[in-house]
């Protein structure tokens, strides 16, 4: 869907890095290396969302660190339309709609990362969750959103979790 209007694969995983997750951040060569892609073509897609203000820079030591701008006035529009592209959106729905008293909804792994490996890990925390229809709903999300999605039960979300939704009771 996104990858028909953003036709460059450097800026749409890019942007997949940056907005998935605004912890995310990256440099120069660690984003090449990353995305097994030329330094000139990362480069160049900085400077552009950059330019634009979408990515934030600073200077640390002799790198270049680059992250979300979370004060431009697109970020939330943004953010949505790579929650909505990756299914993430989808998955919220889904989960929310009949699966049982959820507290929070996390991602974990590469797509907490921003990395679109194709397959989604989410960790669910709450009590009573139909495991049944959890099982029925994998396989009519992954239809849907065109990756692997597994699940998980826990009792504590993980540090390095993303934590999608929370509803306060916790």
């Amino acid at each position: 869907m996104l990858d028909s209007l953003i036709t460059s694969k450097t800026r749409l995983r890019m942007l997949i890095k940056f907005f998935i997750n605004t912890a995310n951040k990256g440099y120069l060569n660690g984003l090449a290396n990353e995305f097994n892609e030329s330094t000139n073509s990362i480069r160049k897609e900085l400077n552009n969302l950059s330019a634009a203000g979408y990515l934030l820079k600073v200077k640390s030591n002799n790198k270049v660190i680059y992250n979300a701008n979370k004060a431009h006035p697109l970020f939330k529009v943004l953010q949505k339309i790579i929650r909505q592209h990756l299914g993430i959106e989808e998955i919220i729905d889904s989960i929310l709609d009949k699966i049982g008293d959820v507290n929070s909804v996390a991602i974990v792994g590469d797509y907490a990362k921003g990395i679109d490996s194709g397959l989604i890990k989410i960790v669910l925390l709450g009590t009573e969750i139909n495991v049944n229809y959890l099982e029925d709903l994998i396989v009519k999300i992954e239809k849907k959103i065109t990756r692997k999605v597994s699940f998980k039960i826990v009792e504590i979300l993980p540090k390095e979790s993303l934590v999608i939704y929370n509803n306060d009771k916790i």
